[in-house]
């Protein structure tokens, strides 16, 4: 089996690592409020997912 011969700090490891962290994730318009929101997910504006009320939100 493959092994490293030296152990990677934790320095260089996470330099390896940075270009996902600098990405926005993805984000589409609720079909039912217009407010943005991430897709496959309940609206936190709204509470509607699938265009079905799922959860009670506080308006305040």
């Amino acid at each position: 089996m493959a092994h490293p011969k030296t152990k990677i700090s934790r320095t260089r490891r996470d330099k390896r690592r940075t270009h996902k962290k600098l990405t926005i994730g993805a984000h589409v318009l609720c079909p039912s409020c217009g407010m943005t929101k991430r897709p496959h997910y309940v609206c936190l504006a709204c509470g509607t997912y699938k265009n079905r009320a799922v959860i009670r939100v506080k308006n305040g």
